[in-house]
C-alpha cells in the first residue's frame, strides 16, 4: 500500500515514524553546534530530499488525475498559446503552421555540420530531441515546463537564438544545439547524459 501526503500531512507522517523508532546515531559534534547557534535554517539534505519527492509525489498524482486520451503517457503537452517569458509576452500561434517533425529534423540536420558536428552524430540528436519533444516547436513539458524542441528551461534562454523562439522552429534548433556544443560537447554526449540520468 503506497500512502501519499503533501505538505503537513507528510511531514507529521514522518515525525510519528522518528518518535516511533529508536535513535540508529548521535547528533554529531558539527550538528550540536548548528543547534546551539540557534541555526535551525542550516542545509539538511535528507529532508530536502524527502520534502521534495513528497511534492513530487503530490503533483505527480494531480498530473495522473487529470491525465487521459492519446497523449497521456507523453512528458510533454501542446500549449494553447506559446509560452512567456524573458520580456517576451505569450503569443498566439500563428494559423496554418502546424508543427512538422519531419521538416524540422532536416533543417536541424542541415545546421549540424556548422555547429561542428559531423554526420555520425545525427542519430544522437535524432533521438535525443525525439524523447525530449518528439520534434515538435510546441511542445511543453508537463512537469518542469520547458519548451520547445530541445526543451529550453525556461523557454525564454532561447532568445538568445532569436526574438522569435518561441514559435520558430529553426531558432529553437540553433539554440538547442550551441546549447549541446557548450555544456556537452556533441550531440552523442549530451544523449548518454540522458540516457543516464533522464534530462540533459
Amino acid at each position: 500500500m503506497t500512502i501519499v501526503l503533501g505538505g503537513g500531512g507528510f511531514t507529521a507522517y514522518h515525525a510519528v515514524q522518528n518518535a516511533n523508532e529508536q535513535p540508529s546515531e548521535q547528533f554529531t559534534l558539527n550538528e550540536l553546534g548548528k543547534l546551539a547557534s540557534g541555526d535551525l535554517a542550516a542545509p539538511d539534505p535528507e529532508s530536502d530530499a524527502l520534502k521534495a519527492a513528497a511534492e513530487q509525489a503530490y503533483r505527480a498524482e494531480q498530473l495522473e488525475k487529470g491525465r487521459g486520451g492519446a497523449g497521456k503517457d507523453l512528458k510533454w503537452v501542446v500549449p494553447k498559446q506559446a509560452p512567456s517569458g524573458g520580456g517576451f509576452p505569450a503569443m498566439n500561434f500563428p494559423p496554418g503552421s502546424d508543427p512538422s517533425p519531419g521538416t524540422n529534423k532536416a533543417t536541424a540536420r542541415d545546421m549540424l555540420a556548422s555547429f561542428g558536428f559531423g554526420a555520425d552524430q545525427w542519430g544522437c540528436l535524432e533521438s535525443l530531441w525525439t524523447k525530449e519533444s518528439g520534434w515538435n516547436e510546441r511542445a511543453m513539458n508537463r512537469y518542469s515546463g520547458a519548451y520547445g524542441i530541445p526543451q529550453s528551461l525556461p523557454g525564454s534562454k532561447m532568445a538568445s537564438a532569436g526574438s522569435d523562439w518561441q514559435t520558430n522552429a529553426a531558432t529553437q534548433i540553433k539554440w538547442g544545439l550551441g546549447y549541446i556544443k557548450g555544456r556537452y560537447g556533441t550531440p552523442c554526449a549530451a544523449w548518454g547524459h540522458s540516457q543516464s540520468v533522464g534530462w540533459y
